[in-house]
């Protein structure tokens, strides 16, 4: 099967599936979460989840048991999606006992990261586990928090895919028959729907893209030996550092960390947005996403050049947290 049928095909089976949901009002928006249809007047399908599991069943093919694993994180996403885990502790519970399931079955472990130390810790089996466990648990959690723009998170990820492509740092096992290729371009459609606010990701989607792209830099990173961990880091910085100092600012605020708050740096750019230039919340929102996208396309790149060199890679690092912390408090000190 070609590229452009992959993409047809992807593109055809959103509008369908977006067509029958708003029919039975199932998975839309505005009736399980209000608080978040601030974009369009119409009901917006939250189909990304849906979408991605249909997609892995027709075009893409995984070691192990992958393709049938991933129905956990696409369950537990559903599950929050249709507001059946009110409480954030039952649906953190379940993203831990998921997740550590996933890892398990999957064997995806972190071997390296060049501290000595914590690199004899990874030796001991329990603490390997929790170590990848509570890396996964951080990514996709703090992807779902920047997946409140219009494409934001969808493009980020985008991104990462395109990196590792073109640097050939992706296992065969998981390269095999055009995986990426597949799964870039059905990337791409639904960036071009989110963008036009025709559909959403859901926590559901952004469980499931975050811990794709989780898998495979894991995978790229134990496979690719010689590669700065710093590297793969860099790479998922955002969503990762954005759940963390969450963690932090509200641990300090003596908030529960598991409890959501709207002070996430990409809420913080839309409203200073929406209040100064533009009026109109959808062309806010789609304008911030543009901005934070282009901020990181650029980064990445920067990221991209050396991936070999640590200490390179941990400047970056510490590059992008000073940029990141000063647009935050700027932008915090106006309102």
């Amino acid at each position: 099967m070609s590229e452009i049928d992959v993409f047809l095909i992807s593109f055809f089976l959103c509008l369908i599936i977006n067509y029958i949901l708003p029919k039975y009002n199932f998975l839309i928006d505005k009736k399980f979460f209000p608080h978040k249809a601030f974009t369009s007047k119409n009901s917006v399908p939250i189909s990304g989840g849906l979408i991605f599991i249909l997609t892995t069943l027709l075009f893409l093919k995984f070691e192990n048991y992958f393709n049938y694993i991933i129905f956990l994180i696409f369950f537990v996403g559903v599950l929050s999606d249709l507001n059946s885990l009110k409480s954030p502790y039952k649906r953190f519970f379940l993203q831990v006992t998921v997740i550590f399931t996933l890892v398990l079955f999957c064997k995806i472990f972190i071997s390296s990261i060049r501290i000595p130390f914590f690199d004899y810790l990874l030796t001991y089996t329990l603490f390997k586990y929790f170590f990848v466990v509570f890396c996964l648990l951080i990514l996709i959690n703090g992807s779902n928090f920047i997946d409140g723009l219009n494409s934001l998170l969808i493009s980020y990820l985008a991104i990462v895919i395109y990196i590792l492509i073109k640097l050939n740092f992706v296992p065969e096992a998981i390269y095999f028959e055009n995986n990426l290729n597949y799964f870039f371009l059905f990337l791409i459609v639904l960036i071009i729907l989110n963008f036009n606010n025709l559909l959403m990701l859901g926590d559901a989607g952004a469980y499931l893209l975050s811990f794709f792209v989780g898998y495979l830099i894991i995978k790229s990173h134990n496979l690719n030996i010689d590669i700065s961990p710093y590297f793969f880091i860099n790479l998922i910085w955002l969503p990762c550092f954005e759940n963390l100092f969450s963690i932090i600012r509200k641990f300090l605020s003596r908030f529960s960390p598991l409890v959501p708050d709207s002070n996430h740096l990409h809420q913080l750019i839309f409203r200073s947005l929406n209040r100064k230039i533009f009026k109109n919340k959808l062309i806010a929102n789609n304008f911030s996403s543009i901005f934070i996208v282009c901020f990181n396309f650029l980064a990445l790149y920067f990221v991209a050049i050396d991936p070999y060199n640590t200490i390179y890679q941990i400047k970056l690092t510490f590059l992008f947290i000073i940029c990141y912390f000063l647009l935050f408090f700027l932008l915090k000190n106006e309102t």
